[in-house]
């Protein structure tokens, strides 16, 4: 380790050096927040499927692959028919007025999980080892520090907030470089670096010709994968809002098929937070 640990007090002080405006800080500070609390609900029902592991049967959809083979052999897997939670198929009403709609028809049969929600999340894989909620928080809270880099408009010259639209895919090499140049320590900064889209491959930055160097701009572990995950599920778009798992399959779609399935895939192994709940606690859209 050759950098320190920011605490809380100093995550707040880095974001009010970098940032240029207060509406600015408003609206990154604001974003990090949202993601560092869906970050750690999905760490903490990680953690509680850890936990359980001994008590679930192999046939348990919490073992994911595992139980999907063990079904494949003997078809003990037991379904019903249900719409995964917090996808579009189970809420109705308009993006500003989202209700509830337990009426609503079923679209896909789903898993019975055995280990009851946690913290609003529901369904997940047992992962290989606890995760570290601390440190899920810490690199929530700065991992789109570097957007403050990447305005057009940034409440500075009188003009609406907007980012720029050609620099944006720098935001986390640039929050990176920037910790590092505070003295935070890499396995921190790499919050940064290592979350756009569902993990950028040296392969991605070539086949879309992105303005990046490259290099594989992917999580090395399962903190980094959790706030990578929870960061999808809410835009710094103006005005932010909050998106649901369906929202997000159709923007990962538009970067091909095997884009799609790996944000597929992190749904199956995390979980989905309840969405509908926080976009009501920060009073703010959804789709």
């Amino acid at each position: 380790m050759s950098g320190y640990i920011p605490t809380l007090e100093q995550i707040d002080e880095l974001h009010h050096k970098i940032a240029p405006s207060k509406e600015a800080y408003e609206l990154v500070h604001t974003h990090c927040v949202i993601v560092a609390t869906i970050a750690q609900q999905i760490a903490r029902r990680q953690n509680a499927l850890f936990t359980r592991r001994c008590t679930l049967p192999k046939d348990a959809p919490e073992w994911g692959d595992r139980a999907a083979q063990h079904n494949a052999d003997d078809g003990t897997l037991e379904t019903v028919a249900t719409p995964l939670a917090g996808s579009a198929a189970s809420l109705t009403g308009t993006p500003d007025n989202p209700t509830s709609a337990a009426a609503a028809p079923a679209t896909q049969p789903s898993p019975t999980y055995l280990v009851p929600p946690t913290g609003g999340v529901t369904g997940g894989h047992v992962p290989p080892r606890l995760i570290d909620e601390h440190l899920v928080l810490i690199g929530g809270l700065l991992h789109d520090i570097g957007t403050y880099r990447v305005f057009k408009h940034d409440g500075t010259d009188g003009e609406p907030l907007k980012f720029s639209g050609k620099k944006y895919i720098l935001h986390g090499l640039k929050g990176y470089e920037y910790l590092l140049s505070e003295g935070v320590d890499e396995s921190i900064a790499q919050f940064c670096r290592n979350h756009t889209g569902v993990g950028l491959t040296r392969e991605d930055v070539i086949a879309q010709d992105l303005p990046l160097p490259p290099a594989d701009y992917v999580p090395v572990n399962l903190e980094q994968e959790v706030v990578m995950y929870a960061d999808k599920f809410h835009s710094k778009s103006v005005p932010p809002k909050f998106l649901q798992v369906d929202a997000y399959t159709a923007r990962a779609a538009r970067y091909g098929e095997a884009n799609k399935r790996r944000w597929l895939d992190l749904v199956a192994k995390y979980g989905v937070p309840d969405i509908l709940l926080l976009a009501t606690k920060y009073h703010m859209r959804m789709i």
